[in-house]
């Protein structure tokens, strides 16, 4: 008899919410359904096992950062005397104590683990201190006497704009007469705007813990996205091999790309002095030293030149963006890259100039955040589609329409890839009656002309994201999977799950593939010694890789069993079925693990790797042009907001949003994904603002003062639903990734703030308001446009 697995409640509304969400059931496909994600219970009760939470070795000791006061400055002197006699501790390391590379960048060598001789921003480590608890190292590395010379710097990307000063080269797209398609326009927009960055705020601060082995080998248990990168980071540090370094990570407690590259200053630093002392060493930073030694998301400048006809059809564009890149490159490059991907969104430009320059400032070193440049690449888009409708006069929901990509026409993008398998008008559509759209509109306006003070807002945006990583040789991915003689599996693989729930996905792959359910298949930790020359679990593709990876080990277990069964029980190979935990073959069914345990005694392998590669994916970084991705992810939002006019204060109302995953690996974790990623990009655009002192202190370094979204924040009425469409590509399971493109969703509600704003005039002046669109700002753009419209009377 077939037994429901109990799901929580939570699933358990999704399911009722959406039809399209089967629940588990003991011995049926795995993949498809909405099981729980595999560390759910533990996560629940607490159980869970993070870095910090390892049993420690006996003998282990406590590293703490040494950290500057001066964004820009020549270190003149370092006294740390005072450090060194602090109670408990045991050594004092600084840039000189290396052993091999001082340096843990991870594309360009300008990222020192230790500063040496100059620092660049406030916050950057300068010494570390090692002592026999936590509280002792980090009183003593605040005791260094350091002396300066301080230097010139720069704080916005503005002033590295006129300045002239980046990290790494500037790109730039060009497609068609630019100049030509702007002069013949009726009508013209430019202007500047901006968007902030933004702290990815993990629960899990960094944290690596280095216990030497023998024969010169350390083992690093570290919370990391990229455990490989980690590997070659540690290696040149201690100037070894890399077979000398393991990496093991079992799960972390969020990255959001903040744990990609950054990372490995951590790890670098607790390797470092495990070598030199020889016993196990741990480095956790606090939550204000982790806010003010790493990176953020990307804020942007951008000015734009767009020119459309009287009807609305954009006819070029000409777009500069410059990149708060700080102090080092890390990944800004391949961010500018991914911006200048995606700037065009939804829609097609017939003509187009794009310019990225990566600012170099004297902050943080921007890194990996959720989405990678593409939500700032989008966000100008359509902020500017809004811009251009309200100086028409029309609804911007029609300027989306007539601006669309077309399925045979009109269907190429700026870099010049086709966009196959096109869902926007359909999801579009289907999204504008399901919400009500028109009614809304209509709704909205009417509250707006009799509500002086209170203002609402609507707002529709689509985002069209490519999948795959721009660097074509990052789209590869190892797995294995191990059969045991009484049937249950043993999946490891190369990603790293952060919670998003890519084990679960794998795993449901796996147990698929074999015809087994879920409980049969274990997920052990991510090992260096396992899976090698990883990429980072990133750019949306976890479960793409690794699980078509495991998908291919799984597969040529599943060939081995069913040759030896045909073998013994006669019939052909291929007609040899699995499910349901048993074996059919020949007219003959037998449970799965005795198939296995007979095929063991015949000596048939019963372990295998795995290995995938992305197909026709290319990338040409001198003109900006190729086939970056695979796939697009589609989808679409709408907002309605109501903003107080006086004060800035404003509450989101209501979500709708319908987007596309393909065939649904995991219904549940796919709704959990959307909902998180919409609510991020909202807190992105609305409440979570980067302060910089003009000293170069960052001042948001705290849950103080940094405003992440809290569940309050959230719209009571929340309509997520998957639109039903499988992947036309050989994706696995002919599924979609879903990471990082709902997050884009999230300008739908800055969008409809600015609607709500724009009633305060006559509804065709667009609020002088760039993001985050915090209360402060709002309340500026409220007044200025009252006295502009003061002004006009």
């Amino acid at each position: 008899m077939n037994m429901r697995v109990n799901i929580p409640l939570e699933l358990d509304r999704l399911a009722v919410a959406n039809d399209s969400i089967p629940h588990p059931v003991v011995g049926e496909p795995a993949a498809g359904a909405a099981s729980p994600h595999e560390s759910a219970v533990l996560h629940v009760s607490g159980e869970a096992t993070y870095t910090d939470d390892i049993p420690e070795l006996r003998g282990t000791v406590y590293a703490a950062l040494g950290l500057s006061d001066k964004p820009h400055a020549r270190i003149t002197g370092m006294d740390l005397d005072a450090v060194r006699q602090a109670p408990g501790v045991l050594a004092v390391l600084t840039a000189k104590d290396i052993p091999g590379k001082n340096d843990c960048g991870p594309v360009i060598e300008d990222d020192p683990i230790l500063a040496d001789g100059i620092v660049q921003y406030v916050g950057q480590p300068m010494f570390v201190v090692v002592a026999r608890s936590v509280d002792q190292a980090r009183r003593a590395a605040r005791l260094g006497k350091i002396t300066y010379e301080d230097l010139p710097f720069l704080l916005t990307p503005k002033q590295a704009k006129d300045a002239g000063v980046g990290t790494t080269d500037e790109l730039r797209l060009l497609k068609g007469d630019v100049q030509a398609a702007l002069d013949s326009a009726p009508v013209r927009l430019t202007g500047t705007f901006s968007c902030g960055g933004q702290e990815q705020f993990y629960l899990e601060g960094q944290i690596a813990y280095a216990i030497p082995r023998e024969k010169d080998g350390m083992l690093v248990l570290c919370s990391t996205q990229h455990p490989t990168e980690m590997q070659h980071a540690v290696s040149h540090a201690l100037n070894w091999q890399r077979h000398q370094v393991e990496i093991e990570c079992r799960r972390l407690g969020g990255g959001f790309g903040g744990k990609e590259s950054q990372s490995a200053l951590f790890a670098c630093v607790a390797s470092v002095c495990a070598a030199k002392l020889q016993r196990p060493v741990k480095l956790r930073a606090d939550r204000d030293d982790d806010m003010m030694i790493t990176g953020k998301r990307h804020g942007f400048y951008f000015e734009y030149d767009v020119g459309f006809d009287t009807e609305g059809l954009i006819q070029g564009v000409r777009l500069d963006m410059t990149l708060h890149s700080g102090f080092s490159a890390d990944l800004s490059e391949a961010v500018a890259s991914r911006a200048l991907a995606h700037f065009d969104n939804a829609y097609y430009i017939p003509a187009a100039d794009i310019h990225t320059m990566c600012g170099k400032v004297n902050t943080q070193s921007a890194t990996a955040f959720r989405g990678f440049g593409a939500p700032q690449g989008a966000l100008v888009t359509e902020v500017l589609i809004d811009r251009v409708a309200r100086q028409l006069g029309k609804d911007p929901l029609d300027i989306r329409y007539l601006n669309l990509y077309g399925t045979d026409t009109r269907n190429t993008t700026p870099y010049g890839e086709v966009v196959e398998g096109n869902l926007l008008h359909p999801i579009i559509s289907e999204l504008e009656a399901s919400s009500d759209y028109r009614a809304r509109r209509q709704a909205v306006q009417a509250f707006n002309a009799s509500s002086p003070v209170l203002k609402k807002g609507l707002a529709l945006t689509p985002v069209k994201f490519g999948i795959s990583f721009n660097v074509p040789a990052f789209n590869q991915a190892g797995a294995l999977v191990h059969i045991y003689r009484d049937g249950s599996v043993l999946l490891n693989h190369g990603g790293i799950e952060m919670g998003q729930g890519l084990n679960t996905k794998v795993a449901q792959i796996v147990a698929n593939t074999l015809g087994l359910d879920l409980e049969c298949v274990r997920v052990t930790a991510t090992d260096t010694y396992k899976v090698i020359n990883t990429s980072a679990t990133a750019a949306s593709t976890g479960s793409d890789l690794n699980g078509k990876a495991a998908e291919d080990a799984a597969l040529t277990l599943r060939t081995r069993l069913a040759d030896f069964a045909a073998r013994k029980y006669g019939g052909k190979a291929d007609d040899v079925t699995f499910a349901w935990r048993q074996v059919s073959v020949n007219g003959k069914t037998l449970p799965f693990a005795q198939l296995v345990e007979e095929a063991y005694w015949d000596r048939v392998q019963l372990w295998s790797d795995g290995f995938y590669k992305t197909p026709d994916i290319s990338w040409d970084k001198a003109t900006s042009r190729g086939n970056p991705f695979y796939y697009y992810a589609f989808g679409a939002a709408v907002s309605e907001v109501v903003v107080d006019t006086l004060t800035g204060e404003w509450k989101l109302l209501r979500a709708d949003i319908l987007h596309d995953v393909g065939a649904s690996i995991n219904p549940a974790i796919d709704i959990g994904q959307i909902e998180g990623g919409y609510i991020q990009g909202m807190g992105w655009l609305t409440t979570e603002e980067l302060v910089w002192r003009e000293d170069g202190r960052l001042t948001t370094h705290a849950p103080s003062t940094y405003k992440i979204p809290a569940i309050s924040d959230c719209p009571r009425d929340f309509r997520v639903q998957l639109f039903k469409a499988r992947n036309h590509k050989d994706s696995v399971h002919h599924s979609k990734a879903v990471g990082e493109p709902p997050l884009v969703h999230g300008v739908s509600v800055f969008n409809a703030i600015c609607d709500a704003l724009a009633s305060l005039g006559d509804g065709h002046v667009s609020p002088d308001l760039s993001a985050p669109a915090t209360p402060e700002a709002i309340l500026k753009a409220a007044q200025g446009l009252r006295q502009r419209k003061a002004v006009a009377a």
